[in-house]
């Protein structure tokens, strides 16, 4: 099983658009209602939905990067602001937090080996 793709909630197609741009994604589909992006790295792909209602989106998105602290100089020089500089974590991640133009919550992280093997990672018993 593989995770195809994650649709965040926008009130502004165009606005979000342009900003998922800027921070580097890929763009691959293109309507007045929806776009999807492809991640530079992988496989990965997500996309935006307009939405014309009043939402509330609880979900964080994570992008990861392994130059995470050059990354986030390179889009702060395009424009784009932090809400919190890349720190180290407690948890064994390194990471930066951001927010889209519809206030969906992103996370640019890199956490290296640790993303998948942390040091209290779940032994399964057979």
């Amino acid at each position: 099983m593989n995770l195809n793709q994650v649709t965040l909630p926008v009130k502004n197609i165009k606005e979000a658009t342009e900003f998922y741009l800027l921070l580097g994604f890929i763009q691959i589909v293109d309507s007045p209602h929806y776009v999807r992006f492809s991640c530079p790295e992988g496989n990965s792909t997500f996309s935006l939905v307009l939405e014309e209602s009043d939402f509330s989106n609880g979900a964080v998105i994570y992008f990861e990067h392994e130059q995470l602290d050059e990354w986030v100089e390179k889009i702060k020089e395009r424009g784009i602001m932090v809400d919190q500089e890349p720190i180290d974590q407690g948890y064994l991640w390194r990471e930066c937090i951001l927010h889209d133009p519809s206030g969906n919550k992103i996370k640019l992280y890199w956490a290296g080996e640790n993303r998948l093997n942390p040091p209290w990672r779940v032994q399964k018993s057979l």
